[in-house]
């Protein structure tokens, strides 16, 4: 499924509920049906600056061979985990978006699904700043794995 799929469906399910705390608890449930962290993970260096919460960010380079056995291709796995459970909806969101994606589509995307289901709207400052934060730490990661390719 592509990038912008993914996001359509995002949207649909958030079209669903006109009530804002509807869409919180939407988010809450999201984060609480992502998996744990591995404790490894949680170090500094994964630690996502800007976010008022803690939000920890694990991204791994998974080789994947194409059909043309003359090159490989490769998708980022993120894994996330927050300490605060709107936080923690939220991160889940991107990983479904941006996981399982070429480095290359990651920096491409226009994640307009944020804007669309009116998140940027609806979160508070630190919040707010919190999930540009996150988006751009992924967008790193794509940028630093595009380079090894």
């Amino acid at each position: 499924m592509s990038i912008n799929e993914i996001q359509d469906e995002i949207i649909e399910e958030f079209s669903g509920f006109d009530d804002w705390m509807d869409k919180y608890q939407l988010l809450i449930d999201l984060g609480n049906d992502l998996e744990p962290l591995d404790e490894k993970y949680k170090t500094e260096q994964n630690l996502i600056d800007g976010c008022q919460s803690r939000v920890w960010l694990q991204a791994d380079y998974i080789n994947k061979e194409s059909g043309d056995r003359s090159q490989e291709s490769g998708v980022i796995s993120f894994r996330a985990e927050s300490d605060a459970l709107i936080v923690k909806g939220i991160v889940s969101l991107l990983i479904r978006v941006l996981s399982g994606h070429t480095p290359q589509e990651i920096l491409d995307a226009d994640l307009y699904f944020i804007e669309e289901i009116g998140l940027k709207e609806h979160l508070s400052p630190t919040r707010s700043n919190g999930l540009v934060a996150m988006v751009k730490q992924m967008r790193v990661y794509a940028l630093a794995f595009s380079t090894k390719q």
